[in-house]
């Protein structure tokens, strides 16, 4: 009996391969609501202690004001900074991008995955997103994650990645 061919599955909505793929639009809200509330916090801290003594104001509308400040800031940042997140998969491996005027790169070599897992969080689950974890050979970044990605392209991912590092195991 002939064996067919190694064939991938297809992931869903790729342009074409090689093609950096975005992050689901509906992932923006908890990157962006994470960085609101981490620059919220101190923000709000500071403007409540020191604000208040030296700018002779009241405290509470100090903490307002701070905490509005932080939450728009750092929602704004989170979405762009969202939308700078990009992954791609090809013949020479996984791939993830970050980043706007200081952009990383990292590519991951398909012979060098060890294994996959797939990481979500209450509202990761909630959202219908999925963390992916590709474990790596070496020690320098013995793990790459890709936060937020949907769950399908997240298992998809998952299943060919694991396909390929078959493939090219059997060769």
């Amino acid at each position: 009996m002939i064996e067919p061919a190694f064939e991938p599955p297809a992931l869903p909505a790729s342009p074409a391969p090689g093609d950096w793929q975005p992050l689901p639009r509906r992932g923006a809200l908890l990157y962006a609501g994470g960085l609101a509330i981490s620059l919220t916090l101190p923000l709000v801290f500071v403007a409540g202690t020191v604000g208040a003594k030296l700018l002779d104001s009241p405290r509470w509308l100090l903490v307002v004001l701070a905490a509005a400040a932080g939450l728009l800031v750092g929602g704004g940042i989170g979405r762009m900074r969202h939308r700078r997140i990009g992954w791609k998969l090809d013949d020479d491996g996984f791939a993830t991008r970050r980043g706007g005027w200081w952009r990383s790169e990292t590519l991951v070599p398909v012979s060098r995955v060890q294994h996959l897992d797939l990481e979500r969080g209450p509202l990761e689950r909630r959202l219908g997103l999925a963390t992916l974890v590709v474990h790596t050979a070496g020690t320098r970044m013995a793990a790459v994650k890709l936060p937020l990605l949907a769950l399908e392209d997240a298992e998809l991912l998952r299943d060919r990645l694991a396909r390929q590092v078959e493939h090219d195991d059997a060769l």
